[in-house]
């Protein structure tokens, strides 16, 4: 007969929903990051809650919402059960959690759309987990939000008994919907998984681009929405081309906004021979590659929360030029990892960039960088849920 000391501990039960594999994107990204931290943890039991349907199609901007690379990070066993617009799944995914007898139930949040599907599935579970429904809010509320949005937002986050946040802008944000529960803080993690680069396919990769030894190559990586600032950037570019004739331009991703407007913008600057533009969504197995023949990533953005794109940066060790707005400034040690613009304007992002060149000569940013990645806050993150997973007394 076994010991009372030998007894096996029940480990807290944690129910996670969200996206992750088929799906792409930064936000299943995080959501897989977030499975693995509290599984290596080995403090938990976990199951996950996967989506039928994000978004209808004819609703998606992009050309597929699923990850169609030949690597991933990490395949997340789960069961595909939400879908965002039938209800019928709604109280199907309430019903199999209750039957998993959670311990926590943490939602990812990043956008009002999914306010009715949400608000069903915890309405349905408020009742025995009052007190264990954890929202990971990425984001409150849209980049272009409007009344409607707000309106999803509240009822989206009506039954939340926690909040976890990865940035203090996100922490503001959720004042308005806040309703004295407590809000935990953490960041998001570097994306440092990604397969690294080959340096002859990377000098491959330039040569292909029609880049020189001796350009000086700026990098806008990430799908193109008009928040984020690509406008500004090729402004910027038109600047900085006429002071450093050697500088090019590498735009990496799909277009969520028209091209053409950017294209004209191009056309306008007479920047066609100094500008690559590669609209599609980038395969896990050709990001590194585009990063390590960059010398700079420039994310010249007019509102943000946090950014998957700079964590990708520091992943990859480059140095970034951010615009001092939301919660990107909270990550870049200025004058260390990157540089951050004080204003949205063309001439400020070039004179970012310039400041970046100049500093380069006696700052070893990719040290800094090094250090920052070393202190990230996600480390931490399975003793949050350790601590909101534990019985109620």
């Amino acid at each position: 007969m076994p010991s009372p000391a030998s007894k096996t501990v029940k480990k807290p039960k944690i129910v996670l929903i969200g996206p992750c594999y088929p799906y792409r994107g930064g936000i299943a990204l995080t959501m897989s990051y977030i499975y693995k931290a509290l599984k290596d943890s080995e403090l938990f039991e976990l199951s996950f809650v996967n989506y039928t349907t994000l978004y209808p199609q004819l609703l998606f901007p992009g050309k597929t919402q699923y990850d169609e690379s030949d690597e991933h990070f990490v395949k997340v066993p789960n069961v595909r059960l939400l879908s965002s617009i039938n209800p019928l799944s709604w109280w199907q995914t309430a019903q199999y959690i209750a039957r998993e007898k959670p311990d926590l139930i943490a939602i990812d949040w990043w956008q009002p759309f999914f306010g009715p599907s949400i608000f069903s599935v915890t309405f349905w579970l408020s009742k025995y987990y009052k007190n264990k429904i954890l929202f990971i809010t990425e984001n409150v509320i849209s980049h272009e939000a409007r009344f409607v949005d707000k309106l999803l937002t509240k009822i989206g986050l009506w039954h939340a008994s926690s909040f976890l946040a990865f940035s203090k802008k996100v922490v503001d944000d959720l004042s308005s919907f806040q309703r004295k529960q407590p809000i935990f803080r953490s960041e998001l993690p570097v994306y440092d998984w990604f397969v690294e680069a080959d340096p002859e396919a990377v000098m491959r990769e330039r040569k292909k681009l029609g880049f020189l030894p001796e350009n000086r190559i700026l990098l806008f990586f990430g799908y193109v929405r008009k928040y984020k600032g690509l406008d500004i950037l090729i402004e910027a570019f038109a600047l900085l081309a006429k002071q450093h004739p050697d500088m090019r331009l590498l735009i990496c991703g799909e277009f969520y906004d028209n091209p053409k407007e950017y294209s004209e913008l191009i056309e306008k600057n007479e920047l066609k021979d100094k500008i690559v533009v590669i609209n599609q969504y980038i395969p896990n197995e050709d990001v590194t590659k585009y990063f390590e023949l960059s010398d700079l990533v420039v994310q010249p953005y007019r509102s943000a929360t946090q950014s998957g794109i700079l964590n990708l940066a520091y992943g990859c060790t480059k140095p970034v030029v951010v615009t001092n707005v939301g919660g990107l400034k909270e990550f870049v040690d200025d004058g260390k990892t990157g540089i951050i613009v004080p204003n949205v304007t063309p001439e400020a992002v070039a004179a970012g960039v310039n400041r970046f060149f100049d500093l380069s000569e006696t700052v070893d940013f990719k040290h800094f960088i090094k250090e920052r990645v070393a202190n990230n806050a996600f480390g931490e993150i399975a003793g949050i849920f350790e601590q909101l997973a534990k019985p109620e007394k």
